[in-house]
């Protein structure tokens, strides 16, 4: 028997998806700490976390209300949809894309006052990108560009952008470690459209799971984790600060769930996969902020 659905708070909590919510905590983490040793302001660092996190919320309700109304999630195999489900109208999931983004303009605001009014273009591409990856007529997601945008926004634009509301000016280190934590995050997405490969592509969603395969796409995901992992190897060593090597704490969720991958699991098996991608990430963030702040 189907576990009950969730119901009130319980239920926009399951539609937040909340673990994907590492892709947007990490960048902001590992980004602040890449310029502690220079500056640290607590309310930019707040602001950051609340962007980065409203962003990440926003995406993904307006992920589900657009694949909903589209019928994308109607056989959906991974976490709750809250419209594919049928549980809540298409147009409440709607008021709260908008409700969240506006949380995160809010919060962008304050940083754009204080630190660069730069920063206001950086938020106004950061929301139609989270929109308009399965939104609007010719969404990106569906094109196979989903993973790249992930790179870009979760990874380099939210990592960068964390260091320079700290000390308004480029951090050469905060651009190579925002290389692993975009990959990672990109492959929290790999591994969702591996799940979802079979029914994407009878939908016409045709992500990188659907252009290259199966097999393919398993591989894609185990080479991404390895390489930024390598990159925080080599990283640490050409900065000479080992302390950076606590990101590889995340090769403890790692190593199971590309083991996980490489033999074959599908479908439902894959949910806990997803999990793990998001722990190796967390894990990997903290270890980094960790090594970057004690070193």
């Amino acid at each position: 028997m189907a576990d009950p659905a969730p119901r009130g708070a319980a239920l926009w909590l399951a539609g937040a998806r909340p673990k994907t919510l590492p892709a947007a905590v990490v960048p902001v983490i590992v980004g602040t700490a890449a310029v502690a040793d220079d500056a640290f302001v607590a309310w930019r660092f707040v602001a950051a976390m609340v962007v980065a996190l409203a962003l990440q919320v926003a995406t993904n309700y307006a992920n589900d209300y657009s694949d909903g109304i589209r019928g994308t999630d109607d056989d959906r195999v991974g976490p709750l949809r809250l419209v594919g489900s049928g549980l809540v109208p298409a147009a409440q999931v709607k008021r709260a894309v908008i409700m969240s983004f506006a949380v995160a303009a809010v919060a962008g605001l304050t940083l754009v006052l204080a630190v660069s009014p730069w920063l206001l273009l950086v938020g106004v591409a950061s929301i139609l990108a989270g929109w308009f990856y399965t939104g609007g007529s010719n969404p990106y997601g569906y094109l196979g560009l989903g993973e790249l945008f992930v790179f870009v926004f979760f990874g380099l634009v939210a990592t960068i952008g964390s260091a320079f509301v700290q000390i308004e000016t480029w951090s050469w280190l905060s651009a190579v470690l925002a290389v692993p934590v975009g990959v990672f995050a990109t492959a929290l997405l790999i591994v969702n459209n591996l799940r979802d490969r079979v029914g994407d592509a009878a939908s016409g969603k045709r992500t990188v799971a659907v252009r290259i395969g199966d097999r393919a796409t398993r591989i894609l995901y185990s080479v991404a984790l390895i390489g930024a992992f390598v990159v925080i190897a080599v990283t640490a060593v050409s900065v000479d600060r080992i302390g950076i090597l606590l990101g590889g704490v995340g090769l403890v969720a790692a190593v199971p769930a590309i083991g996980a991958v490489l033999g074959g699991a599908t479908g439902r098996a894959l949910i806990p996969v997803l999990e793990a991608t998001g722990r190796t990430q967390l894990l990997a963030g903290v270890g980094l902020a960790l090594g970057l702040v004690l070193t």
